[in-house]
């Protein structure tokens, strides 16, 4: 049966305020406005690539959530599932991100309490919602922003489950929306349901008390819990301009675990979102390249890696380039300088 999508996310739809270039935020005088969110990075990188996709969201019918929908327009995402809320209180979550050079670190400022939402409700949405999409994500971000979002995640988690859709979720964690104990307790209800697990070696660690080696740990999600794949993003910052970016796939269905040569020596503009331009880059492979899994590997190590050099939340890579960067990353000396 074919279904209207690809992939369908829940999450928050941010408005992201930055002073330009390496500007400290005590003292700029100018704010450029982008838009992002952790769930709608990852569908708008999976839509870059080819594949249909959609945002599940809830923002205030204003001026300002109309430019966040167009944003969201402009990225090939679908707004069927995005709800506009006349409410007076209605306002859309607000992040202010200071980039950063050493020794500075970059610093990430929120002002999302009350925002639209976390009033979100699975009442918002037709039953129909469910059988429309071949895999549905969300991350820990959502269920940590408060009881109503919580609640209609897990809900829309347990019923695209059972209306036959893969459920990928990616646990990014955030310290200053709720603590590991907290993240933890709540995670683990949702596991049973989940195909598709990102987690990297640290939260693994530090969230859910797993020791080992990366490996061992991976597998040990799979033996816990009926997990198909579990990936794992493996980041050295050697300052806030350098980077070096790999990861690592276990696919429990047949025991095997793939892994590349790390990007090494990143130029970055900007990591925001890079993350979730990896969990983009690996679930365009699982839904396009029929789960394999080296090729998911390398599509979401290129799309980190290129997301790094781009400005702003969302990615801008279509898949021409991402294979243009895989090329160039295996084969290094057989590159010209310049496209053209």
């Amino acid at each position: 049966m074919c279904k209207s999508f690809d992939l369908l996310a829940l999450g928050e739809v941010l408005l992201r305020l930055s002073p330009p270039n390496n500007e400290r935020l005590v003292r700029s005088e100018i704010l450029e406005r982008q838009v992002g969110g952790a769930e709608l990075n990852v569908v708008s990188g999976v839509s870059l690539l080819g594949l249909r996709t959609g945002i599940i969201s809830k923002l205030p019918a204003n001026d300002i959530g109309k430019y966040a929908k167009n944003k969201i327009r402009f990225n090939g995402v679908s707004d069927d599932y995005l709800v506009l809320s006349d409410s007076e209180d209605a306002r859309i979550g607000i992040y202010y991100y200071e980039n950063g050079a050493f020794p500075r670190k970059p610093n990430v400022f929120y002002d999302r309490k009350n925002s639209s939402i976390n009033s979100i409700s699975v009442e918002d949405f037709e039953e129909s919602i469910y059988g429309s999409t071949r895999c549905f994500h969300t991350s820990g971000i959502t269920l940590a922003l408060s009881k109503a979002c919580r609640e209609t995640a897990i809900q829309m988690i347990k019923q695209f489950k059972q209306a036959g859709a893969l459920v990928s979720f990616d646990v990014n964690f955030r310290g200053n929306l709720w603590s590991g104990a907290e993240a933890k307790a709540c995670i683990e209800k949702v596991l049973p349901y989940v195909d598709i697990f990102f987690c990297s070696e640290e939260t693994a660690k530090l969230t859910f008390g797993k020791s080992g080696k990366a490996k061992e740990i991976m597998k040990s999600f799979t033996e816990d819990y009926p997990i198909s794949i579990v990936a794992s993003t493996q980041r050295i910052v050697h300052s806030p301009k350098i980077h070096t970016f790999g990861s690592l796939i276990y696919d429990a269905r047949n025991k095997e675990y793939y892994e590349e040569e790390p990007y090494r020596n990143i130029e970055v503009i900007d990591r925001i979102g890079s993350g979730d331009a990896y969990v983009a880059g690996v679930l365009y492979g699982i839904l396009a390249e029929q789960g394999n899994g080296q090729r998911a590997l390398e599509i979401g190590n290129a799309t980190s890696a290129v997301k790094n050099t781009i400005p702003g939340d969302l990615p801008s890579s279509d898949l021409k380039e991402i294979e243009n960067i895989i090329v160039g990353h295996k084969c290094p000396n057989s590159q010209g300088e310049m496209v053209r």
